[in-house]
């Protein structure tokens, strides 16, 4: 068994990196809701992955879409996030809004963040979506296929798990800490998000690379 393409996909996925995503997007959650948006999350990733391995070449073909396109859709969804992160309230004013909202409206939204921007574009963004559609491509038999999907369940336990970890993290944090965590992982998402529209420009105008 070739275990190339999921020791790829982990170091992209890097669901531990994302865990100061998950402290800052979920801060007021409760126990319930929390663990809600992580089985979302780490569906959502096995979906992505699987959708990408089994149907994804078709699919950009069906919209004519590019896979430089598509980083450059993914990197500004990024930059979006970034600045949002930026520019984020802080920490004790988010959780007194969040416990204004009533338990609907705080479902709705713990599953809304579990999809975007959590995973996608944070944990499964283009440079996952485009690997996993490079390995379909060389697949050659089914089971090869069915491997790249094994993969994503494999992907969507070590979410589950880095993010089940992320409470005690907050906690030895604390609330001044996990401020400062989510504005310098803002800065860096800005960066990698300019990293990868750079990349994708690149590739739709080789000019600009002179």
């Amino acid at each position: 068994m070739n275990l190339k393409p999921l020791i790829t996909l982990l170091a992209i996925v890097n669901p531990l990196a994302i865990v100061p995503f998950f402290i800052h997007y979920t801060q007021g959650f409760d126990r319930v809701q929390r663990r809600r948006t992580i089985a979302i999350s780490s569906f959502s990733a096995f979906v992505v992955i699987a959708t990408s391995a089994l149907l994804g070449l078709q699919i950009l073909d069906f919209f004519s879409i590019s896979l430089p396109s598509f980083q450059v859709g993914g990197g500004l969804l990024l930059l979006i996030s970034a600045m949002n992160m930026l520019a984020a309230q802080p920490a004790e004013a988010k959780a007194q809004t969040h416990e204004l909202e009533d338990g609907a409206e705080k479902a709705a939204m713990g599953a809304s963040i579990a999809v975007v921007p959590l995973t996608i574009p944070l944990l499964t963004g283009p440079a996952t979506m485009s690997t996993v559609v490079i390995y379909a491509q060389q697949a050659k038999t089914f089971w090869q296929h069915m491997a790249l999907v094994g993969y994503g369940l494999v992907i969507a336990l070590a979410v589950a798990v880095a993010f089940s970890l992320a409470q005690p993290i907050a906690r030895a944090l604390g609330k001044t800490g996990i401020n400062v965590m989510t504005r310098l992982m803002g800065l860096i998402l800005a960066a990698l998000a300019v990293e990868v529209m750079a990349d994708g420009l690149g590739k739709l105008f080789p000019g600009l690379m002179r």
